[in-house]
């Protein structure tokens, strides 16, 4: 988690939501893939860390499954989030601050809870969720003032 978060803060250096998603292999230890928010910067609002991360580790060993890595994120995942996590046949899902409004994990739809959904992978919730969340609140109260 803390390399996600050293991540998030790199987002919000340049502007972007400060949201950081980190691949693991659980086995080795061995990072495979990074992610930050880039939505503003890479003009696509598909851009979610989340989704930067599973496309970097994708190209890194040539397979769109991923099964049994381990994907750390700062925020909960959104729905469109969670479906590329499903998609991806992601084995564990770590997560740090809780997205009460745009989470779809343990708020909003609860994607994973769905019958539809395909794929479930393990979930640890509240990892350094007060850094997490400390960051996010830090990153838009400076942007109001």
């Amino acid at each position: 988690m803390r390399i996600a978060l050293a991540t998030a803060q790199a987002a919000a250096a340049s502007g972007e939501t400060p949201v950081g998603a980190v691949i693991v292999n659980p086995t080795t230890g061995e990072v495979i893939a990074t992610g930050a928010n880039g939505p503003i910067a890479s003009h696509d609002p598909t851009a979610h860390a989340e989704i930067v991360a599973i496309r970097a580790a994708a190209r890194k060993l040539g397979n769109y499954r991923l099964s049994g890595l381990t994907l750390v994120v700062t925020l909960e995942p959104c729905a469109m989030c969670a479906g590329a996590i499903s998609h991806a046949r992601i084995g564990r899902l770590v997560i740090g601050a809780a997205d009460e409004k745009g989470g779809a994990v343990m708020h909003g739809p609860r994607f994973f809870d769905q019958p539809t959904c395909h794929w479930r992978p393990q979930v640890t919730f509240g990892v350094l969720a007060t850094e997490s969340a400390q960051l996010l609140r830090g990153f838009f109260r400076a942007r109001r003032s």
